[in-house]
């Protein structure tokens, strides 16, 4: 399995990538593009979302992470 590539811009948002993919699933389901373009928006849809599972995924860790420390304090 190939592992989604994680952006590293400032301007990386999930809200964002989250619209995006929205967007493309509007299009594509309103007939709006070409066959070829579907297959396109789709693959990029599917890397939004694998960049999006990712940065929940690492959020998850920190959140683990913090729980975990707060434990050790008390």
């Amino acid at each position: 399995m190939v592992k989604a590539k994680t952006v590293k811009s400032d301007d990386w948002s999930y809200e964002a990538k989250v619209g995006e993919v929205e967007k493309i699933i509007s299009q594509i389901e309103a007939g709006e593009l070409e066959l070829d373009e579907v297959f396109q928006q789709f693959s990029i849809a599917v890397q939004s979302l694998r960049e999006c599972e990712d940065f929940l995924h690492k959020r998850q860790e920190q959140v683990e992470l913090l729980i975990e420390t707060l434990g050790k304090d008390e």
